[in-house]
């Protein structure tokens, strides 16, 4: 299956925000883990957060849909109860993997950990050695410091230390356990984490579920042994997801307006229409909304996206069409994502017509310097698959291939390509 999106210009749309990905999950566990029950309102539901739900299941928390697209969630008070001999398989969805390897150990079973072939070569050692230093006996069923795991022991908390370097969910993991665990829980890091605006994310929902998280900016946090309380809770619009129309807006020329953001959150990926400023665009804020408009002159920026590793694609896919270089530099760790995305990034930028120079942490994107156009598989990742729709819809000669893997984070993209105005 692929598909063809005509080329547009003149763009006046108004376009409403999915929930946030990374708030869901986090919220699902923490409200698993509490004592009694929470409501969460206007949850993702995608492919990744439904893995979540799945596995929240499997260790016995009782999770209900309601008419209205809640979730109410009965807690656990972080007494997990697995059949014996579980498997859970995560899929391709990293954040569920990597937050159910400290939870798996609240269970009163071991717990096997699995996932698509891509998940098993997804580094996860560091955390895996942190939690061995703290009551875990994890082992690895295949290769070693990789997914199929077997989680076994306890999180009895203590001081651990977790190098978050290549990904700072091995952090949220531990700490998201933590408040379940026999003891207060330290943890330093040897050195800074990857992608810090995730941990900001992940210590605001514990704090919203009764727990604070005593932190020295990015390099110590300390969590106390008090459980979670049950909450209502609201998550916010996805910033990472509306990258993708505020691009278009950049490229295709005209006015996009996305609503339900929160002009003040503290997800990383807000900093794109910022990023769209400095190439030329005009960007405004609303109460719970931003605008991006454009008449096509970009010029090209120099963008360090290591707090922001999720719409760097969403900037290779607008580089091709400023008038000058562009740099994006701090996406090492793009090599380990759901696809090599360093590599995405290329592909992005030929789809484009750019030329690129490519270091360790950072490549540079040259327009102008290909043909561009054609063909593209984004290899089942979405976030591929929605920065080469930026591309299609300016140039009008792109077939995207297995364009529903947008499934994973995002359902509703293509409709909302539709319904909001761009198409």
């Amino acid at each position: 299956m692929s598909l063809y999106l005509p080329a547009v210009s003149g763009i006046d749309a108004c376009i409403a925000a999915p929930p946030s990905k990374s708030y869901t999950h986090r919220a699902l566990i923490a409200a698993a883990c509490a004592d009694g029950r929470s409501v969460i309102h206007n949850p993702l539901q995608s492919e990744d957060t439904e893995v979540t739900i799945t596995a929240l299941r499997q260790l016995g928390a009782l999770i209900t849909d309601t008419d209205t697209g809640d979730l109410v969630v009965e807690g656990t008070k972080g007494n997990f109860s697995a059949l014996p001999g579980s498997t859970i398989d995560c899929h391709s969805s990293g954040t569920s993997m990597r937050m159910l390897v400290s939870l798996a150990l609240l269970a009163d079973v071991p717990v096997c950990l699995t996932g698509s072939n891509r998940m098993q070569q997804r580094p996860i050692a560091p955390l895996v050695d942190a939690l061995n230093s703290i009551g875990g006996k994890i082992r690895y069923l295949k290769e070693s410091g990789f997914p199929p795991i077997c989680v076994d022991g306890v999180f009895r908390g203590g001081n651990m230390e977790i190098d978050a370097s290549a990904s700072s969910q091995f952090l949220s993991s531990a700490l998201m356990a933590a408040p379940c665990g026999a003891e207060k829980t330290t943890i330093t890091t040897p050195r800074e984490p990857a992608s810090r605006a995730y941990l900001d994310i992940t210590a605001e929902v514990m704090a919203t579920f009764g727990v604070p998280v005593q932190r020295q900016g990015y390099r110590s946090f300390s969590v106390s042994p008090n459980g979670y309380t049950p909450a209502m809770y609201t998550v916010e619009g996805d910033y990472s997801s509306a990258s993708y129309f505020f691009a278009m807006a950049a490229v295709c020329t005209g006015t996009v307006k996305v609503t339900h953001l929160n002009p003040i959150s503290c997800q990383g990926d807000r900093v794109f229409p910022n990023l769209l400023e400095q190439m030329g665009c005009i960007v405004t804020s609303g109460a719970d909304s931003v605008t991006v408009t454009s008449d096509g002159r970009l010029k090209g920026i120099t963008a360090d996206m290591s707090d922001a590793p999720d719409v760097a694609l969403t900037l290779a896919a607008v580089a091709p069409f400023a008038d000058s270089p562009s740099t994006i530099t701090g996406i090492r760790n793009l090599r380990i994502k759901e696809s090599d995305r360093l590599g995405a990034m290329v592909r992005i930028a030929a789809l484009g017509g750019a030329a690129t120079d490519v270091s360790d942490n950072a490549v540079t994107i040259f327009p102008g310097r290909l043909p561009g156009g054609g063909i593209i598989d984004p290899k089942d990742d979405h976030r591929t698959a929605m920065s080469a729709a930026v591309i299609a819809l300016k140039r009008g000669d792109v077939d995207i291939l297995h364009p529903e893997c947008v499934q994973k984070s995002y359902p509703g993209f293509w409709d909302a390509l539709r319904e909001g105005g761009i198409l």
